[in-house]
């Protein structure tokens, strides 16, 4: 979907249309953007940037609160569209998914058809715009979707492979973020062209199993299936700081609250067995820690004696951003056997 939780709200409120307009918290409690229009992105403003920094790249940016359960509700109704291509269908995100319909006879097997009957639907029904990339594996296909938008769509056939990868920026690849982009510009890695040229025996060697990974990336190779099933592993909440708090007595303060709301959550999960408790810190400097500690059943007191030990790693350093968490035992039932719903109000 285009700028999907901002053009919900301007679909439902045609004056935010043509100003710059931004889903977020707000730039006086540390908020940070969700979401933002296209008008917002020419400004440099981006999603997860934080609020403050925002507004002051764009004095007229327009901030609201996200309504989560109606994004959802919205969401709902966009895979169910999906579901009358295929039923093969992995969500990545409320706004974002991979379709497989290399089985589906529709319009005589095209791909490239259905996509563009899918976006079609999605803005006759909905009165939203998708883009859309149409390609022989999900790596291609994410990349595509990125190629032509807003309310766009890119196709690479099978034959057009080789000659797309090419010369496709290392950047683009799903994983290589600015550390890893750095690192490989060092070696003289900038496409994917010059991943192919140093080889997969050089590669390893100076990247390890990583280099295996780009070599073979590199060549527009991918053959995942789609994951249309899921366990959860792990269950947290947590809560940003309006001002950091000096040290870790202060922020117990703050624990009850999250206490409650991770039992609310673990209510969902009550025949789940626990392995561990975690706490994660995010100190002033934006780094953040997590410690964690095994245990059987849910206490506490062993998240209140964890926490001084991760602030202790922060070396004395103010906290933004306390977290709490759990991560499950591993189940006997494979995973293909049970299903999350992506969709359930947590």
């Amino acid at each position: 979907m285009d700028c999907f939780f901002a053009a919900v709200e301007m679909r439902d409120d045609p004056g935010l249309k043509n100003i710059p307009l931004a889903v977020g918290g707000a730039a006086d409690s540390r908020g940070v953007i969700s979401t933002c229009n296209y008008i917002a992105r020419e400004y440099g403003i981006h999603s997860a940037m934080a609020t403050a920094y925002a507004v002051r790249l764009c004095p007229d940016l327009k901030v609201i609160p996200g309504r989560m359960r109606y994004y959802q509700s919205v969401s709902r109704q966009i895979r169910a569209i999906f579901r009358r291509y295929t039923e093969i269908i992995e969500p990545l995100s409320l706004d974002e998914a991979f379709l497989d319909v290399s089985g589906t006879h529709l319009f005589r097997g095209s791909a490239t058809l259905m996509a563009n009957d899918i976006r079609s639907a999605i803005r006759r029904e909905l009165s939203l715009t998708a883009s859309a990339g149409v390609a022989p594996n999900k790596f291609l296909a994410k990349i595509c979707s990125d190629e032509n938008k807003p309310d766009g769509q890119c196709v690479v056939s099978p034959n057009q492979v080789v000659a797309f990868v090419k010369e496709l920026p290392l950047k683009k690849i799903p994983g290589v973020g600015r550390v890893t982009l750095k690192r490989l510009a060092k070696i003289g890695l900038a496409t994917c062209a010059d991943v192919r040229a140093m080889g997969k025996e050089e590669l390893v060697k100076q990247l390890g199993s990583f280099g295996e990974h780009l070599y073979i990336r590199a060549q527009g190779i991918d053959t995942r299936r789609l994951t249309t099933h899921w366990v959860r592993k792990s269950l947290s909440v947590e809560r940003t700081y309006a001002e950091d708090i000096p040290e870790p007595g202060k922020a117990i303060a703050s624990l009850d609250k999250l206490f409650d709301e991770l039992q609310r959550r673990l209510k969902k999960h009550s025949k789940r067995p626990i392995r561990n408790q975690q706490v994660k810190l995010k100190f002033s400097d934006f780094q953040q820690t997590t410690m964690e500690r095994s245990c059987n059943e849910l206490d506490k007191s062993l998240f209140k004696e964890l926490m001084p030990l991760a602030w202790e790693r922060g070396k004395g350093k103010g906290i933004r951003l306390l977290g709490i968490g759990v991560t499950f035992k591993e189940e006997d039932e494979p995973a293909e056997k049970r299903q999350m719903d992506l969709f359930a109000t947590l």
